[in-house]
């Protein structure tokens, strides 16, 4: 996994329009059937290389859910990372990621409401020059005032 930045915590304070921060990672068969063996998400299409060249989409793709899985990692792990809460999130799934693509999740600060510690955040993930999923988040961030 590659991030553009170290891990911890940027407190709300800390906070501006326009910061984003990025993770990429590679989708691996072990990635798809840990998420399958997790969330008892066990349709073929995940799993079943017959089946799923049956499918529209010719081949097995990695749940949607485990993609979006990267945005909670940026969200946690970076901006605003330790300690945010998520209030919300929305979510469209535009492409498949198949094993072996390499996901670029980003997260982009669109607006901050300082009395209330929440932050939106536009969000979506990439492949190659593909949008493959995007939305935006809802979070409470943490604030020095609480440390």
């Amino acid at each position: 996994m590659l991030d553009n930045m170290p891990r911890g915590t940027i407190c709300i304070e800390d906070l501006e329009i326009g910061m984003s921060r990025h993770l990429r990672k590679e989708v691996t068969d072990r990635d798809i059937e840990l998420f399958a063996e997790v969330s008892t998400d066990r349709n073929p299409v995940h799993l079943d290389d017959d089946y799923a060249r049956d499918t529209i989409f010719e081949g097995r793709i990695a749940h949607g859910m485990l993609t979006a899985g990267l945005i909670s990692a940026v969200i946690g792990e970076q901006l605003p990372g330790h300690g945010t809460v998520y209030l919300g999130q929305s979510l469209k799934f535009l492409a498949p990621v198949r094993p072996g693509d390499t996901v670029l999740a980003e997260v982009t600060v669109t607006a901050i409401e300082h009395a209330k510690r929440r932050v939106t955040l536009e969000t979506r993930c990439l492949v190659g020059n593909t949008t493959v999923l995007k939305g935006e988040a809802l979070v409470l961030a943490p604030s020095r005032k609480f440390d």
